[in-house]
């Protein structure tokens, strides 16, 4: 079963099994202390996106640790 983890560098939130790399940007520095959500469907449209330099459609971690 994949568990909920976030990538520590472009905070995406992801549904991978252990072990694996963020697809979006490739790193392998995944967590699962992160807080808040925000689903970024339009971010060239998306004062949120600018603000927390977001290029692509997805779900993404307000806080990661």
């Amino acid at each position: 079963m994949a568990t909920r983890l976030v990538c520590r560098d472009c905070h995406r939130v992801l549904d991978v099994e252990g072990g694996e790399q963020c697809p979006a940007c490739g790193s392998n520095s995944l967590t699962e202390d992160w807080a808040g959500y925000v689903v970024i469907a339009h971010p060239e449209e998306s004062e949120i996106a600018e603000a927390m330099d977001v290029t692509e459609a997805g779900r993404y971690a307000l806080k990661v640790r």
